[in-house]
């Protein structure tokens, strides 16, 4: 293997491996005695991209190949891309030669399909079964699950990786039908439900006290892409909550659709805002940890989330009717949908009313943001009273001000030890 034929060949397949979005590293542990490598402590280093794409991993894709023909793929058969494929050996060589270097903490394994899905499985866990048993690399392993692929080949899977994704791909049926017809719903979400039934067979074996061997350990993620249809945010949010609900996925993930070389002509020309994407993120940080419903951040009428307000924001405004709440005796769930609070700050909150009542005073030290909290919520000093709730400026003055950051701002502070 040439060194100039390994740097082409990584230079195609890192390329082309950049437009899957699910490769967080995080929820692993796996014991490092005896072995090279680890998913905790100092073992696993998260570097992100301006646009929120973890690169602590090596991030390739086995091959570019693929017969498929998925129209909103840079891979897809019909594309002229320039193609290259990896050995199982070369991807052991390279994750082995670039973790010793310190340039990586582990791998994120992709493929397109070459011959079948069952071949392209066969070829990702053959790569990581070396890795974990002739290697004895204990590091962080990602594996993109092919759908369709027999039982036998994702259980095996599951024993050697710490988290296994199946993607998605677009938020509909319907979308698949039109830009992927070879991809189907419910083989994809079969593989996943596969993958959920064994996690929980390995939880339940374990809670009783069985040796049972870990069987993905981070859980399972998905990715949609988000712009390359007219699909709204409501259907994206609807298909993230079923996928949450029904297969316990650790995380669904959003990329925000690229144009590619000679595009179909069903394809959008531009890429849609990346804020789009971080309000997605936004909405679904609200589903998963806040109690909110899908279906409450956005409306029939207005089906896309707003782009110049934070998902919560909007729905305090648009329900004005809930607020103020008394902080000192609202519900820790009504707490939680007040503009401004996070979970850390309703915890301290909760901790603190048990010994005295909060006043005005006490918000910014609870670590609330003040002034956009403070409309929504009746303190033990102040009422803000139905003129300050229903005024028709409120969302001018909750709004976060936004200003230019210069590189010396914080010199003082940084002097003075207070940053």
């Amino acid at each position: 293997m040439s060194s100039s034929s390994i740097e082409s060949k990584l230079a195609i397949l890192a390329d082309a491996a950049k437009y899957d979005a699910s490769c967080a590293s995080s929820g692993s542990k796996r014991k490092s005695s005896g072995g090279l490598g680890s998913t905790e402590g100092m073992g696993i280093c998260h570097s992100y991209t301006p646009d929120g794409r973890c690169v602590s991993l090596l991030k390739i894709l086995l091959t570019n190949v693929c017969i498929f023909d998925c129209q909103y793929c840079v891979n897809r058969v019909s594309s002229n891309t320039p193609r290259a494929r990896l050995s199982v050996e070369e991807v052991v060589r390279l994750t082995m030669d670039f973790y010793r270097r310190n340039y990586i903490e582990g791998l994120f394994l992709s493929s397109g399909i070459i011959r079948s899905s069952d071949y392209t499985m066969s070829q990702l866990v053959e790569v990581a079964e070396t890795l974990r048993t002739r290697e004895s690399f204990r590091g962080y392993i990602h594996l993109k699950t092919i759908p369709g692929a027999n039982e036998e080949l994702i259980e095996r899977a599951g024993l050697f990786a710490d988290r296994l994704s199946v993607n998605v791909e677009l938020p509909t049926i319907t979308d698949l039908k039109t830009l992927a017809p070879e991809k189907k719903r419910d083989e994809i979400e079969d593989t996943m439900g596969r993958i959920h039934v064994r996690r929980e067979e390995t939880a339940g074996d374990q809670k009783k006290g069985m040796k049972a061997p870990k069987f993905a350990p981070a859980g399972q993620s998905t990715q949609m892409i988000v712009g390359a249809t007219q699909t709204s945010d409501r259907d994206i949010l609807d298909t993230s909550s079923h996928l949450y609900r029904t297969h316990r996925l650790r995380r669904v993930y959003y990329s925000a659709f690229s144009p590619i070389p000679h595009a179909d002509s069903r394809l959008p020309g531009t890429a849609p805002p990346l804020l789009r994407e971080h309000r997605l993120y936004q909405a679904d940080w609200l589903i998963r940890f806040y109690g909110f419903d899908a279906n409450e951040l956005t409306t029939p009428d207005q089906a896309n989330l707003s782009l110049d307000l934070d998902p919560k924001h909007a729905w305090a405004l648009a329900n004005r009717e809930v607020f103020p709440i008394d902080v000192n005796r609202a519900s820790r769930e009504l707490l939680l949908r007040v503009p401004g609070v996070g979970e850390r700050g309703v915890k301290r909150i909760l901790s603190t009313r048990r010994y005295h009542a909060i006043r005005d005073e006490d918000l910014a030290k609870l670590g609330i943001v003040y002034r956009r909290a403070r409309p929504f919520l009746i303190t033990s000093d102040r009422h803000p009273g139905p003129l300050s709730i229903d005024s028709l400026d409120l969302k001018q003055k909750t709004e976060t001000k936004q200003r230019q950051l210069m590189l010396f701002d914080a010199m003082g502070s940084a002097q003075n030890g207070q940053v």
